[in-house]
């Protein structure tokens, strides 16, 4: 009846379009499908042409994108462990009541340590796991924390241990490609023979066994891993920031200053010409001193990266078993590194920085063969971390320590504040020294043969806010006083290897003579320096004279007593060790 009404045509801003009229769903459906499409194929063709250009760009700069992936990855390793060990802390970490709270039973505390330890153990835990896997400046990271058993929780020092010897190796491709970098000459150019197997391993570098093809000569060779230097800078701003997230979320945490010490450090630590360098400088200096058992090994040639020197036979200096095989006694051993650190930090000034057991090695001679008398020498490793310790710092750490053996509240109190810059005088000696302050108090830290180190889990009982305190100490120190404090806490630790199957009495009396050493440099740099401002005050030459000597007599006299207190303990030991020996017998 009716005529199909055509479709209509309308004009909007000139576009002319046509009216699908009783069809509109179908129309705009089928609209709405071509529109997905082609957004779609847009969208496929924005990311092809995206990928290919990353493609492209890492063909033709494969190493740039590589460390930037490998940075990312990194980073990203540092961030996840940051963060869980940061959650767990903030939900599982109770806080410790003061000693005197009666509303606390003794299960209950015991019960909220044990939770504490745990929960210390397994952000350790994580956080070695992290450091393992980015390995590098990482591991390096880790091997400081270990050494601050006087300041961290056991848990995190004894886990971070672990890390002072499980470094993995770089290939004797990538050392063939760093020595031809750094010397112009490869492997078989430069050597006739060369272990393919490294004879040590560490965090930034690794040591293998070779004969030099020039002279036949034995020497070791040090190759730094390829990729440290290119990871460094970005791994010490990761660790940077990852400490300022924690400070953020914990006020108290203020470590702030590890990584800047690093950042300080890591450079010179990376050039191995520093090692070169710092080797000779430690060999001047004890030049004049034959008494000392110290040996250095010669350095042959030097670039950044890779370090050859002369070859020492010998182990660990906490190698029991190997001191036993050639009737060295650890106690002379003990005695010796005491010494060589004590006249560097008092006389010299020039502080090796890294003495830990791989660093410190053992070498057996004949006894008589050379002007110290023993049957062996210490050779010290490893030149790369020294710090130079001026003559005021010399000074004011020696008046420290000789007010800390006196038990001089006084005195403590003022050098402390010179030292450290905090008035927290208590903590920063129990710091310093490893010991109660209760010991120092009684003026018992070079006489009393009790085992009187203190623990960080009975003080935190005490003190719930100890560590807002110590972490306030170390913020405040100068650094160099940090590195002090590091160097003190790795000859304990030495001390303590040495000492662990000796009777009770000589690990006691082991402690003592530590002291007593301490003790007679201490008083050895105060009396030159009170000589120097003797000779400095205006004042008669006869009127001078009787002072100087009166300076050095009472420093004498005080020697003769540490020396006949020293020769006691010596007696001692060595009836302790025949009582041992005794029972042993007895019961075989």
């Amino acid at each position: 009846m009716f005529a199909a009404r055509p479709a209509a045509t309308r004009t909007l801003c000139s576009r002319r379009y046509t009216w699908p009229g009783r069809n509109w769903r179908r129309f705009y459906s089928a609209e709405a499908e071509r529109s997905w499409r082609t957004r779609r194929w847009r969208q496929t063709a924005a990311v092809a042409a995206v990928s290919a250009g990353v493609c492209g760009y890492a063909i033709y700069n494969y190493d740039t994108a590589y460390l930037v992936a490998a940075s990312v990855y990194r980073s990203s390793v540092a961030a996840s462990a940051t963060c869980q060990i940061a959650w767990d802390y903030y939900r599982n970490f109770p806080e410790l009541p003061p000693e005197d709270d009666a509303s606390i039973s003794e299960g209950e505390r015991r019960a909220i340590l044990a939770t504490r330890s745990a929960v210390h153990l397994r952000a350790a835990e994580k956080v070695k796991r992290a450091l393992m896997k980015n390995g590098g400046v990482y591991i390096k990271l880790g091997q400081h924390v270990s050494a601050m058993q006087y300041v961290l929780p056991i848990e995190w020092c004894q886990t971070m241990q672990a890390l002072q010897d499980q470094n993995t190796a770089s290939s004797l491709e990538e050392i063939g490609r760093v020595i031809a970098a750094d010397t112009g000459q490869t492997i078989e150019e430069l050597f006739s023979a060369f272990d393919a197997e490294p004879i040590g391993v560490a965090s930034l570098a690794q040591v293998h066994r070779a004969e030099l093809r020039a002279t036949g000569e034995e020497v070791a060779v040090k190759v730094q891993h390829p990729m440290v230097r290119t990871y460094s800078d970005i791994d010490i701003a990761t660790v940077s920031v990852m400490f300022e997230f924690v400070h953020s979320v914990f006020p108290d945490f203020k470590f702030m200053w590890l990584s800047a010490e690093m950042k300080g450090s890591l450079p010179r630590e990376l050039d191995f010409r520093n090692d070169k360098s710092n080797a000779e400088q430690v060999q001047w200096n004890f030049s004049t001193h034959p008494e000392i058992p110290l040996a250095v090994p010669r350095m042959v040639q030097a670039t950044e990266r890779v370090l050859i020197m002369e070859y020492v036979h010998g182990r660990r200096c906490d190698d029991l078993t190997y001191l036993r095989k050639h009737a060295i006694d650890p106690v002379e051993v003990s005695r010796a590194i005491g010494q060589v650190f004590a006249e560097m930090t008092y006389v010299h000034g020039f502080l090796h920085c890294d003495p830990h057991p791989g660093n410190l090695f053992v070498r057996p001679r004949p006894r008589g063969s050379a002007p110290h008398g023993r049957n062996f020498d210490l050779v010290l490793l490893d030149h790369g971390l020294y710090r130079q310790l001026s003559s005021r710092f010399r000074y004011e750490y020696a008046e420290m320590w000789h007010a800390l053996m006196r038990g001089d509240q006084d005195r403590i109190k003022y050098w402390s504040r010179q030292l450290s810059g905090t008035d927290l005088y208590r903590l920063f000696a129990i710091i310093l020294t490893g010991q109660n302050w209760s010991t120092i108090e009684a003026k018992s830290l070079s006489r009393t043969t009790a085992a009187a180190q203190f623990n960080l889990d009975e003080l935190m009982e005490q003190q719930p806010d100890l560590f807002r305190k110590i972490t306030e100490v170390l913020s405040s120190v100068p650094p160099v006083l940090l590195l002090v404090l590091k160097t003190n806490d790795l000859l304990r630790m030495v001390d303590q290897r040495l000492f662990a199957d000796q009777p009770p009495l000589v690990q006691q009396h082991a402690q003592l003579r530590t002291w007593l050493q301490i003790s007679t440099y201490c008083l050895r740099t105060i009396r030159d320096a009170r000589a120097a401002d003797i000779g400095y005050t205006p004042s008669t030459t006869a009127a001078r004279v009787y002072r100087l000597a009166l300076n050095r007599l009472g420093f004498w006299f005080s020697n003769v007593a540490l020396s006949l207190y020293s020769w006691m303990l010596g007696v001692q030991d060595m009836l302790a060790r025949w009582q041992a020996l005794f029972r042993r017998v007895a019961t075989a």
